[in-house]
């Protein structure tokens, strides 16, 4: 028979298990306000070259390219290849130029992708 105390460490380790699995919550990768935009052009650029993120939304005439900014465009890039690669180890940081946010910062027509 299993002592009281084993039986709560159990309950709680069920219950951490449980939150971890089913309450994950959404979180996207946006450009940093505070970074300059020589970093955001950087990363911007890294992002969609060796970075392999798809960034064909933010280009003219597609659905995330107005607002025509570097901060909008960046973090829509940034956002993309956080999402594609986050289960293979990626991060949002960007040479400190990003930040992760719980706000979907879609906007109009330009969704802004979350995979769990």
């Amino acid at each position: 028979m299993a002592s009281p105390s084993l039986k709560i460490l159990i309950s709680l380790l069920l219950l951490t298990l449980s939150i971890q699995a089913y309450g994950e919550s959404k979180e996207w990768c946006i450009a940093d306000e505070q970074s300059t935009d020589e970093e955001l052009q950087r990363a911007l650029d890294w992002a969609c070259g060796k970075g392999g993120a798809n960034c064909s939304k933010i280009q003219v005439n597609h659905p995330c390219y107005l607002p025509n900014t570097l901060r909008d465009h960046a973090s829509y890039a940034f956002n993309n290849y956080y999402q594609r690669f986050k289960h293979k180890g990626a991060s949002c940081y960007f040479n400190s130029a990003a930040i992760t946010t719980d706000l979907d910062p879609s906007h109009g027509s330009c969704k802004f992708e979350f995979l769990p």
